[in-house]
């Protein structure tokens, strides 16, 4: 490999930025409607310790290898596995690894941009008071009328848009001026302000029965379905396998003490989901417990905008909350973006100008594949799936851990030792032998037993919608294997019904009439259920 150089993709000016940046690109919608359930359901204090295991095991090494891959490299992803593939003299195909990440980070990218869009109209829809005073009913109605009115998809593309240009306005500005300052601006104030709500909910709510739920030691809740709970969500909350991490090592400033920042960073995300857990059960137990049992769509924008809207000044708070949501999906939308934009430069030498507007505008046009799927194209289905649930599972099901697999594997068993020391950088000699076995060993099984259950499960979940695909001959055997039934047959343990993964938000449930009645009864609302999020990596 050529001796490592700065590249004319950018980089950071100030050490502290990769810190940053990596909380920005960690925080995401799974700390707010995933995490909380998950701890609250799983043994509280027990699974956090449990999911920090999984984080320090499996998915810390892989943040490193991606991370001193860039730094080494100064390249993204893709040029980076190239010179290594050069360096070790093996086969090309292994490039194939860098490509394949440029990829997801793409098409996760594009779906991401449109759960920031409903989070955008909801900080609007919040300061209007429509949640003040609601019911689930009335809020399912909001939701839908925005989300699946075929009659306003047009509305929609406009927030979608809205959303798409503030994260395009800030990457066309650079690495240093745009990126490298807002995320240092944008995301310490995002957690200001989640210390300032979970203040004002530990004020108006009951932070005890938020202790009970989150922190308390609960062990006759822990099972194996807790452990693959913590694994899954600790391997699909950080990122990984798109080329992020790669990005923000290349940008990294001479000096920064990588190994530690990202350490730093997996214990701020893990501290970020579980205030948020705190804020948001704390206020539901004073108001009645509304949130108990909920995660996913359901959660976050139906259960928790009708238990905010009973508080005082519900207007300011949910508008308050709902920003805190737009900047967290803001800073991961330039985080997704940044491996994609740094590829294309590297690819083409075009400016960053341009190579931010063009990957933008592309990222906005397939996301229009995602909204488009919970309104007039909900109808049309392949295999009984949207076009965003197959999107969902390509993305999460095949690409992200094909990823991360190839990347333990080339970096484990393809690279000499010395290489990969040299790669790694200074550390313990202990950190260094353990990362070692690790990549070797223990990433690559764990990933695929991952991706192969997340597969299952998608592909479950389309037999039990109508699919007359080849795999659905024997849906219940499926269903079986993945551990949870998919009806919602009464009695059913919540346990099971609660596995670690989600399902996306169902086009069925989102289609409901715009002018629906707010009177009608609860029971023939249909509005995005507990368990359809299943790619909660955003």
């Amino acid at each position: 490999m050529p001796t490592p150089y700065q590249t004319s993709i950018g980089s950071f000016t100030r050490k502290s930025t990769f810190f940053w940046a990596g909380v920005g690109a960690t925080v995401g919608l799974a700390n707010l409607w995933q995490f909380p359930y998950l701890a609250s359901l799983h043994g509280g204090g027990l699974f956090i310790l449990i999911y920090l295991g999984c984080l320090l095991l499996v998915t810390l090494p892989i943040m490193v290898t991606e991370s001193t891959v860039g730094r080494y490299a100064r390249h993204g992803i893709v040029l980076a596995m190239d010179g290594f593939v050069r360096s070790a003299k093996v086969s090309r195909a292994w490039v194939l690894a860098g490509r394949l990440s440029v990829i997801a980070a793409f098409l996760v990218l594009s779906f991401t941009a449109v759960f920031g869009a409903i989070a955008l109209a909801y900080v609007f829809f919040g300061a209007l008071g429509r949640f003040s005073g609601a019911d689930e009913i009335e809020a399912g109605w909001v939701l839908s009328h925005l989300v699946s009115d075929p009659e306003e998809y047009r509305l929609f593309m406009a927030w979608h848009a809205l959303f798409m240009m503030l994260v395009i306005w800030v990457s066309v500005q650079g690495v240093v001026r745009g990126v490298e300052r807002t995320l240092r601006v944008v995301v310490p104030f995002t957690l200001l302000l989640m210390l300032g709500l979970f203040a004002l909910s530990a004020w108006h709510g009951r932070v005890d029965s938020a202790v009970s739920q989150i922190l308390a030691m609960h062990p006759e809740d822990v099972t194996f379905e807790s452990v693959r709970a913590a694994l899954f969500q600790a391997f699909f909350t950080l990122g990984l396998g798109m080329g992020v991490w790669t990005i923000f090592g290349a940008y990294t400033a001479v000096g920064t003490s990588l190994k530690r920042s990202l350490l730093a960073v997996v214990l701020i995300d893990t501290l970020v989901a579980i205030v948020a857990g705190m804020m948001m059960f704390s206020v539901a137990a004073d108001g009645g417990g509304l949130l108990d049992g909920e995660r996913g769509f359901g959660l976050l924008f139906i259960s928790l905008p009708v238990t905010l809207g009973q508080l005082p000044a519900s207007q300011f708070v949910i508008s308050g909350v709902f920003l805190m949501v737009v900047l967290i999906v803001w800073t991961t939308s330039l985080a997704l973006m940044e491996p994609i934009v740094g590829w294309f430069r590297e690819w083409t030498g075009a400016p960053r100008g341009w190579s931010a507007l063009l990957i933008g505008a592309l990222a906005w046009f397939a996301g229009l594949g995602t909204l488009l799927s919970f309104n007039i194209w909900a109808g049309e289905r392949l295999a009984g799936g949207t076009l965003f649930r197959w999107v969902e599972l390509l993305t999460g099901g095949l690409l992200i851990p094909t990823v991360a697999i190839l990347i333990s594997v080339f970096f484990g068993w393809k690279l000499t030792r010395s290489l990969s020391r040299r790669i790694l950088g200074e550390g313990p000699g202990l950190f260094l032998a353990t990362w070692y076995w690790v990549m070797r060993l223990v990433v690559p099984v764990v990933v695929l037993f991952i991706g192969v259950q997340y597969m299952v499960s998608s592909l479950a979940y389309l037999c039990d919608s109508g699919s007359e695909g080849l795999w659905c001959g024997q849906p219940s055997v499926l269903t079986e294997i993945e551990g949870q039934r998919l009806d919602d047959t009464p009695g059913d343990n919540d346990a099971v019904q609660s596995g670690p993964i989600l399902r996306p938000p169902s086009e069925d449930e989102l289609d409901t009439p715009a002018r629906k009645s707010p009177q009608e009864p609860a029971s023939d609302r249909r509005a995005p259920k507990q368990d359809e999020i299943l790619y909660h990596s955003v």
